[in-house]
């Protein structure tokens, strides 16, 4: 495995919930990560597959060791340090991350109804508005419902 300068967190780049969402820890969250919609990323590279990275948020260690859902959250707030440190330290602890999943899933469930989430969200990936503009392999990424 090849050691990173600098962890990835990789989330669905086409879902306006998750960019909004990834907008919201580019302001507040003073991360050291590179967050790349999976879209744009080489998957294999970072040592994960399009299937997963349709299915939940990843966070890519410097190590490569990747990590998913709420998992992936808290290490990107664990990585942040600060106040932050704590919380993301907190919601990867039993029993805090069977909670923290839970959320995490009926979240990722509902996306296109939150705020800043759009009705593309809800739709499979080659479905998506712009799709045949990423040209073959659109509907390889198509996201399980």
């Amino acid at each position: 495995m090849t050691r990173r300068e600098r962890p990835v967190l990789l989330y669905d780049g086409d879902c306006g919930f998750c960019t909004s969402s990834v907008r919201f820890l580019e302001r507040y969250v003073p991360h050291r990560a590179e967050l790349t919609a999976y879209q744009f990323a080489d998957l294999e590279a970072l040592g994960t597959t399009a299937e997963r990275a349709r299915s939940e948020v990843l966070w890519v260690d410097r190590t490569g060791r990747v990590s998913g859902g709420a998992e992936a959250v808290g290490r990107l707030l664990t990585d942040a340090g600060g106040p932050w440190r704590a919380l993301g330290v907190a919601m990867r602890t039993v029993p805090v991350i069977w909670v923290a999943e839970a959320v995490y899933r009926a979240v990722s469930k509902n996306r296109h109804r939150l705020p800043g989430g759009t009705a593309a969200c809800e739709l499979p990936a080659a479905r998506r508005p712009g799709a045949a503009d990423r040209g073959p392999g659109a509907a390889d990424r198509e996201r399980p419902n």
